[in-house]
């Protein structure tokens, strides 16, 4: 079982990209899905959250208006659409299912995590 992200890249500020993690192995709906980013020299920082029945959703403060997460269960994807970029967004993004705790912080209540995927805004 694994899980994959896919969709980075260099983007201008003001641009779009939107991030797929795919889970390989397993049914997605059994799982919540977390997307983190992690900066150069900075902790890794949780970002958004959906929950496996798509109804709850979070985000930080740093992406809210911009970011939009969401979940193809029959795909076994789950998406992050990120508007407006910005440099400060920066950052390798990842992915992590949990199928019991829903949005922590804790990379150990995460049963997968994907290799993450390198966005960068810059002009």
């Amino acid at each position: 079982v694994w899980l994959t992200e896919s969709g980075g890249g260099l983007v201008q500020p003001g641009g779009s990209l939107r991030l797929a993690c795919t889970l390989s192995g397993q049914k997605l709906e059994y799982y919540h899905i977390s997307w983190f980013r992690q900066a150069p020299g900075n902790d890794r920082q949780k970002i958004s959250c959906i929950n496996y029945g798509g109804d709850n959703t979070y985000y930080a403060d740093s992406v809210q208006g911009r970011f939009t997460i969401s979940r193809d269960n029959a795909k076994n994807t789950a998406f992050l659409q990120m508007d407006d970029l910005k440099p400060e967004d920066t950052a390798i993004y990842y992915c992590a299912a949990s199928m019991m705790y829903y949005c922590k912080e804790y990379e150990r209540r995460y049963n997968y995590w994907g290799q993450g995927t390198q966005v960068t805004v810059s002009s």
